[in-house]
């Protein structure tokens, strides 16, 4: 057979390959080779040669043997967080939290810190096949989480510059790393472009994609979704680490001198980006990988729990530890013993970052059964399956605290900062009703603590009241304007001087 030069190999790397596959026992996904047409063959070969084959097959391994062992051992064995890696702001003094703030800002001034968003979601369960990121709760000024987010990067930066010496004055930047998916990659971009980087400098905010993995049977065969493509899937949040090393992110944070990084989840609403008390915590502490928490509601709520599990830091699942324990309390029965609720809100010195390679093997990855397209081996032809036909592999974020020399936790107020979007309209639980809820809330909360009043009967969801993070980044700079003073609804603060227009 000679081999066309519109294939990207030569006849002899052809071999090879095929070699390749065969003595990793995936061999098959040549099948429908000699069927295809040049260009189908030149993209499956494309992928072929960007498939590491023997990680996937010991990443197979590793999965299986870790799901097998979890059905033998359902419970984990795990521990409360000791004193020493776990604070509180609702038990800290408030000098205690404005020192951990003033570093913070201090760190972000001299331009120490960088931001990583986590923003491969698409809005399925929301109705929308846009980015999350893209989604608008139905705010009164039809913001997206985007924008929400985007501003509190621009009000920080404002604030952080005031932190510096008027004689060394210099733009105060915190560089925004957006980490997307295939699908949500142009999209996102798009977004961006259309919306003028909302007000930040286009090249401060970067773009990567998250890696994928190939799609597998449950005997750990790759799947073909069609004769000239491997079925593949986003590898999990916890992608980030290995997305951050081979799409060139730390060798950039090395480059802008950044020491620091806040990772966190584009669906949370109430997300303080770089946060400054977070970020001078964790600094104080030594903290190479952090985490901020909030207090579990109930024993029963399904969320994972920070703690120490089998012995090291983790992070244990709902399902994995029995309601006897859920249900343990603190000796003084003030709150749960397990109830370090994980919200993906994390901290990473960029040390850690670059340290992540050398324990990447011993990661594990997480199996999601799923309904995958395939094509028949034996007929070629296209199967859309109506149960589950195969496997994708998913590493999570918190994957990597049991590997992290100083570990710390914060506790902060739920209220205030986790109000997720996971569920579309009118489900009643984390959904955008109760987002823009809790952002409205929020934002009624500052203008009172500041000494103002808003006119409002409590209905937060139907409230006309909005003030953007541009004006008051957590409730700062307010009290000058509005102390003793009634804003009349419906009313869109976007600047200082809505602040006075809006007076009654």
């Amino acid at each position: 057979m000679t081999i066309s030069s519109l294939l990207p190999i030569n006849e002899s790397q052809l071999k090879a390959l095929k070699e390749r596959y065969e003595q990793n026992g995936q061999g098959h996904v040549f099948r429908f080779f000699d069927d295809l047409e040049m260009e189908q063959q030149a993209r499956l070969i494309k992928q072929l040669l960007e498939l590491d084959v023997e990680r996937l097959n010991e990443i197979y391994k590793k999965a299986v043997s870790c799901a097998e062992a979890a059905v033998l051992n359902p419970s984990a064995s795990v521990a409360p967080l000791p004193d020493a890696v776990f604070d509180s702001v609702l038990k800290s003094s408030p000098e205690q939290i404005r020192a951990w703030e003033t570093l913070g800002l201090s760190l972000i001034a001299q331009g120490k810190v960088a931001v990583i968003l986590m923003a491969g979601g698409q809005g399925t369960r929301l109705g929308s096949s846009d980015p999350k990121g893209c989604y608008n709760i139905n705010l009164p000024s039809k913001k997206s989480l985007f924008q929400l987010q985007a501003e509190r990067i621009l009000r920080l930066q404002d604030i952080a510059r005031q932190y510096q010496k008027p004689g060394q004055l210099k733009d105060c930047i915190i560089p925004w790393y957006i980490m997307t998916s295939g699908p949500t990659n142009g999209p996102t971009h798009d977004f961006f472009e259309a919306n003028r980087f909302f007000g930040l400098k286009k090249e401060n905010i970067i773009f990567f994609e998250q890696g994928t993995l190939p799609c597998v049977t449950m005997d750990g065969k790759i799947i073909l979704e069609t004769k000239d493509k491997v079925a593949i899937a986003p590898d999990g949040n916890g992608g980030i680490y290995a997305a951050v090393h081979n799409k060139g992110i730390i060798q950039s944070l090395k480059e802008r001198g950044i020491l620091y990084t806040h990772c966190y989840c584009v669906d949370n609403c109430l997300a303080r980006v770089a946060d400054p008390v977070f970020l001078g915590y964790s600094v104080s502490k030594g903290t190479d990988c952090g985490v901020k928490v909030v207090s579990k509601l109930a024993p029963e709520e399904p969320v994972g729990v920070v703690c120490v599990r089998d012995g090291k830091y983790g992070v244990v699942e709902y399902s994995e530890i029995s309601q006897e324990v859920s249900e343990k309390r603190t000796a003084d029965g003030s709150s749960l013993l397990f109830g370090a609720a994980n919200i993906a809100n994390h901290f990473f010195s960029t040390e850690f970052l670059e340290r992540v390679p050398t324990f990447a093997s011993q990661l594990e990855y997480h199996i999601a059964k799923k309904k995958i397209k395939y094509v028949d081996m034996t007929t070629g032809e296209a199967v859309t399956p109506k149960s589950n036909s195969g496997m994708k592999f998913e590493c999570f974020v918190f994957d990597v605290f049991p590997f992290a020399q100083n570990f710390s936790v914060l506790e902060v107020d739920r209220k205030d900062e986790f109000s997720p979007l996971k569920n579309g309209p009118d489900a009643g639980v984390d959904c955008p009703e109760t987002s823009r809820r809790d952002i409205v809330a929020q934002h009624v909360r500052f203008i009172e603590t500041a000494g103002g009043k808003i006119e409002h009967d409590g209905d937060f969801e139907q409230l006309q009241f909005e003030l953007s993070p541009w004006v008051s980044y957590a409730g700062e700079g307010l009290a000058d304007f509005i102390a003793g003073k009634t804003i009349k609804t419906p009313a869109i603060i976007e600047t200082k001087a809505d602040l006075i227009r809006f007076i009654k």
